[in-house]
Parts: C-alpha cells; structure tokens; sequence
C-alpha cells in the first residue's frame, strides 16, 4: 500500500470512529442534553446531529457512495467542526473545549486532501493513485 493511500484510509477511518463515537454519545449518555443547553442548541438538534453524523461516516467508509455524496459528507463535518469552535468560545467555555473540534477538522482535512490516493478521482478531476 502506497504511503499517501495509507494515510487517506488512516485519517477517514479514524475521522468515522471519532463521529460515529460522538454520534453514539450524543443519542445515549444523558449528559449530552444538558451540553447542548449549555452551548444554547435545542434538544432536538442533539439527535438530529447524532443521526446525520452516523450517515456522513457511513458516506466516508463505503466506497460505493458517490463522491458528490462524500463530498456533503466532508462539508457538513466541517461545518460541524467550526460551528463548534465558534459555539465554544462564544459560550465562555475555556478555549481548550474548542480544541477538539480543531483537532477533528485537521484529521477532516488529511482524509480529504489525501482521498486522491485511495483510487478517488484527484481534486483537479483527474483519477489516479498517488
């Protein structure tokens, strides 16, 4: 396996597991709801968030879905990302809780830039392996 393949597979298996985790936090531990109060979201968008993020990861991981499908899954993820560094520094929450989401996106941005090497077609719309 080429190195940049390994790193694609590496990074997107590591992003689902991480939004697959939190999607399954968000729909069973009880503490999420008061969570999403606290950051000022309503209670229905904690499930509504749980269930598309287990939908991106999914659109991540089977390489069947098409790439226009891939490619909302990477921008909602990324949405969801900065939304959550905005909404924990706008809350006051110490500027550490807006850490992770930053972390999350850098991973985001490693399976993304290097999803051409996984036999993807490249950004520029050319296929190839790297």
């Amino acid at each position: 396996m080429k190195r940049n393949t390994f790193i694609y597979w590496v990074s997107t298996g590591l992003l689902t597991f991480m939004m697959l985790f939190s999607a399954y936090s968000y729909l069973t531990n009880p503490d999420m709801k008061s969570a999403f109060v606290h950051l000022g979201f309503p209670d229905y968008f904690r499930v509504e968030l749980g269930i598309v993020k287990i939908l991106g990861a999914l659109a991540l991981l089977l390489t069947m879905v098409p790439r226009q499908l891939k490619d909302l899954a990477y921008f909602g993820f990324a949405l969801t990302f900065i939304s959550a560094i905005i909404a924990h520094i706008s809350s006051g929450d110490p500027f550490v809780m807006a850490t992770m989401p930053f972390l999350f996106l850098a991973v985001l941005a490693v399976s993304y830039f290097t999803r051409s090497a996984a036999g993807k077609p490249a950004l520029n719309g050319k296929a190839g392996l790297a």
